[in-house]
């Protein structure tokens, strides 16, 4: 056996499903421990309490990379042609993952490195290209099954929908009214797209409940909610003393995660249901 194929498959090895899955826990655990022991202000030399610049950088970096080992995975469910799901559904949503990434780190670059923090930047191309890009591979997720769901599942969806809107409506009603046009139609197409990507996100995790497959969507599901908790809290932060690294921001870090746990197992269900026909074909 040659040296480079005993490195290949070492490699491939390491890299397997079951290492993925452990090695996003341990990454959503240390983000957690993270942000629970460093996140305190700490007071300056002018009196006024702040994060440490490398507070602030470590918790970029762990959003970063999150988002995007989910882009990476989700392009490798695209590729595969055994997947269960459609191959859209997964190009849709690793177009959401990495366009999120790249809109944090222009974000990050923008208030670590040029100490600024404008209400439009570059990055929030890239975050509306994430939201789009989510919603539509979430819907084309729901569409490609048919939707059963019993009358109190569907009060559930209402409920969450009525909810998720009605937090929605009073964070936004707590914030000050933007002068800038561009800037107000950004703030209510965040909203209006976090408060969808909710109900969307209800009705996977109905829809898709049972069998080992459905253990992908869950994951998507509870992202999508992370992912609102996250964007809520910001909204709701914001303001003339605002400074990154509050403790529930770690929902950003959770939903880059998720997502990319999301499609490790589908990935991992689409391995297994593949041998399971081959087994069955050479009996």
């Amino acid at each position: 056996m040659s040296s480079s194929y005993k490195n290949s498959y070492r490699s491939q090895s390491i890299f397997t499903n079951r290492n993925i899955i452990l090695a996003s826990i341990a990454w959503a655990v240390l983000a957690l421990l993270y942000f629970l022991l460093f996140s305190a202000k700490i007071p300056g030399a002018d009196g006024v309490e702040s994060r440490a610049d490398w507070y602030v950088i470590g918790t970029n970096i762990f959003e970063a990379l999150a988002y995007l080992g989910a882009g990476i995975l989700c392009l490798r469910n695209w590729r595969s042609p055994q997947i269960v799901s459609s191959r859209n559904v997964w190009l849709a949503i690793a177009i959401g993952m990495l366009s999120y990434f790249l809109g944090g780190i222009i974000f990050g670059y923008t208030e670590i490195i040029l100490d600024k923090e404008p209400d439009v930047s570059i990055g929030d191309i890239f975050f509306v290209l994430s939201y789009l890009s989510l919603g539509v591979g979430m819907t084309l997720a729901v569409a490609s099954r048919r939707i059963n769901l019993e009358k109190w599942q569907w009060l559930i969806v209402v409920a969450i929908g009525v909810f998720g809107s009605l937090l929605a409506w009073w964070i936004s009603m707590q914030q000050a009214v933007p002068s800038e046009p561009l800037v107000a139609i950004l703030n209510w197409f965040y909203v209006v797209s976090d408060v969808v990507l909710l109900i969307i996100a209800t009705t996977l995790l109905l829809a898709f409940w049972g069998g080992r497959v459905a253990q992908s969507w869950r994951m998507i599901a509870a992202a999508a909610f992370s992912l609102y908790i996250a964007d809520m809290w910001f909204k709701y932060a914001q303001g003339a003393n605002y400074q990154s690294g509050e403790i529930l921001e770690v929902f950003w870090v959770l939903s880059g995660v998720l997502f990319g746990m999301g499609a490790v197992l589908e990935h991992d269900a689409s391995l297994s249901r593949t041998r399971r026909e081959r087994g069955r074909k050479r009996a």
